[in-house]
């Protein structure tokens, strides 16, 4: 005989196990530690010593070679350095697309729809009569054999051309994306971290990228005095340098890898905290941090109007309240005809994501 039993709910019998617990500390240490693993390990026993993270049956020595067992951590065997693994950066990235953008699924293809039907690989409600030149896997049997039952009868079953149907398919676009990430000293002044969210973020959005959309391109741009193009499994130790902020080498490098995609929709992100107060005018750079120079602002705005020209929209993602500098993104954006968003570093992610779902829903 069957039935049903109940027993008194234990909330501790669905706790995660302590491994998961502290795993999900530690990464988000190593994102402020910009990769430390050893810093980080610092920290979070000095957090187990005033929050009691851990118990008798499970310490800070045990998760460090779970860390190692589970290959999220390595060893140099000649000088005891420990280092994160490749594995560790990837779950950095997947803590930081959980937490900025909630817990998205998958999709099979990764590619964003539009509303034209056309030559595409997912399958909409619609058909249509079969023409020549058709794939016989696009065929839709069922239609066509109730077609050859109308039209022909049951008892004398056949069919012909005129019977079959077709499936239409959404015709799906891909996007080049270039994100442009300052990294210059007023990243972190004022007593504000805001590197830290700009690389939580852009740790997200690639996973997302990489896992939802991986027909699309990703382009990662760091910019200071100068610019270069980092690779993915570098943001975790991206850092802060003295470096004043030049924009115009982060436009230039942007449209230069953007030109190369063949994608036909591109777009740049750049997430930046200040003016531009930098140019490399051969060898040399001009540099002026007091206020906006002209020199320096026009040549800015003159590569937001070439990217306007090349169909490539600009969303400024501002991280800094001052008027005046809310002014020049203003002026930067309508020179574009992009976008810009203004917020704190707590609601940079969600801006962020929200362009880019918004953006992934038309043809530029």
């Amino acid at each position: 005989m069957r039935g049903t039993a109940f027993f008194k709910f234990d909330p501790a019998d669905g706790a995660k196990p302590p491994f998961e617990r502290l795993l999900e500390t530690f990464t988000q240490l190593l994102t402020y530690t910009s990769g430390d693993a050893a810093e980080a390990l610092q920290w979070l026993t000095a957090l187990d010593k005033e929050y009691q993270l851990t118990d008798k049956n499970y310490g800070i020595g045990d998760f460090v070679q779970d860390l190692k067992d589970k290959g999220y951590l390595k060893e140099n065997e000649e000088n005891g350095e420990i280092k994160i693994t490749s594995k560790a950066e990837q779950t950095i990235r997947k803590k930081a697309l959980e937490e900025i953008f909630g817990r998205l699924k998958r999709s099979n293809t990764g590619d964003h729809n539009t509303r034209k039907s056309g030559l595409g690989d997912e399958q909409n409600a619609e058909t249509r009569p079969f023409e020549f030149g058709d794939g016989l896997e696009k065929i839709d049997v069922t239609a066509s054999i109730r077609n050859a039952q109308i039209n022909h009868g049951v008892d004398s079953f056949r069919i012909q051309q005129d019977d079959l149907e077709i499936r239409e398919t959404d015709f799906k676009t891909q996007t080049s994306t270039a994100l442009m990430i300052d990294i210059s000293h007023s990243m972190i002044l004022y007593g504000e971290d805001r590197i830290t969210p700009a690389k939580m973020v852009a740790m997200a959005l690639s996973e997302l990228i990489t896992t939802r959309y991986p027909k699309d391109t990703l382009d990662i741009i760091v910019f200071g005095n100068d610019a270069w193009q980092i690779e993915i499994k570098d943001l975790p130790y991206l850092q802060v340098g003295p470096y004043h902020t030049n924009t115009v080498a982060g436009l230039e490098m942007a449209m230069d890898i953007l030109r190369r995609r063949r994608n036909p929709n591109k777009q740049i992100f750049m997430i930046t905290d200040g003016k531009p107060t930098c140019l490399k005018v051969g060898r040399q750079y001009y540099k002026n941090s007091f206020g906006l120079d002209r020199k320096i602002l026009n040549r800015t705005l003159n590569l937001a109007a070439q990217c306007k020209k090349l169909k490539i929209p600009i969303t400024t993602f501002m991280v800094a309240t001052d008027p005046w500098l809310q002014q020049f993104v203003k002026e930067f954006t309508e020179t574009n005809n992009g976008k810009a968003f203004f917020s704190g570093t707590d609601k940079l992610g969600q801006f962020l994501f929200y362009d880019f779902e918004n953006n992934k829903r038309k043809l530029f």
